[in-house]
């Protein structure tokens, strides 16, 4: 029988999602727990990767059981012996072929930007002190829409069979004190979205105009677009099945 765990989860203190030796991870830190509740070793599978520092307000992950199990008591029980970082939100059985990463029809992350520094934001968003221009920033971020490879905005000699993507939305708005990029799309390559926020964040200084973007889209070149930005600001905020 197949279940799925939605849960939430603060990065900071964790090496990313996936499992790797020597190094702390939220995949291993759930397996571990899950396997101690039932009772023999079980192993889940996530909706994405994120990387280290990155946080997530929704993630999904699946797992297989042989035996019925009783959702609302497992999810209380991974609450009590989980790390504070992670708070399971349901644990719920579905069909068994349902996939918690293929399933998953569309993704969306949030990235977080302080123009004035605030000592209860300083762990979720990253300081910018130059004065940004959203208006131009969203005038580029329009033309995400438009487009499809993003090879310009992928972690270089990554494993993947294919650099297009179908980003549906691409938009900065500020929110209190925070200036917030939302991007929603199919999927994501390794440090899309935090390359695409550098490069942004470059037309916001002025130092890069519209036409210097354009061309950075179609060049399938890394090292064109901007640096990416730190990792503590993005947020994976939705998965839509």
């Amino acid at each position: 029988m197949r279940y799925i765990i939605e849960l939430t989860y603060k990065g900071t203190h964790f090496h990313g999602w996936q499992k790797q030796p020597n190094v702390i991870t939220i995949q291993e830190e759930i397996e571990q727990k899950l396997s101690l509740l039932l009772g023999t070793e079980t192993e889940i599978v996530g909706c994405g990767r994120t990387d280290t520092g990155v946080h997530a307000r929704q993630y999904v992950v699946h797992f297989d059981y042989q035996n019925e199990i009783e959702c609302e008591t497992l999810c209380l029980k991974l609450n009590k012996i989980l790390s504070h970082d992670i708070a399971i939100r349901k644990v719920e059985k579905v069909e068994n072929n349902f996939h918690a990463r293929f399933d998953a029809k569309l993704r969306v992350y949030e990235y977080w930007i302080l123009q004035k520094p605030d000592p209860f934001l300083q762990e979720f968003a990253w300081f910018v002190s130059a004065k940004l221009n959203m208006a131009a920033m969203n005038e580029a971020s329009s033309l995400l829409l438009t487009h499809k490879d993003f090879e310009c905005f992928s972690k270089v000699h990554t494993d993947v069979k294919t650099f297009i993507c179908e980003v549906s939305f691409a938009k900065w708005e500020l929110q209190n004190d925070k200036l917030v990029f939302t991007i929603k799309s199919d999927r994501f390559l390794r440090n899309m979205v935090r390359a695409i926020v550098g490069t942004l964040i470059e037309i916001g200084k002025g130092r890069m105009s519209l036409d210097d973007f354009k061309k950075i889209l179609d060049s399938k070149n890394r090292s064109e677009a901007g640096q990416s930005v730190p990792a503590h600001g993005l947020f994976l905020t939705e998965i839509h099945y």
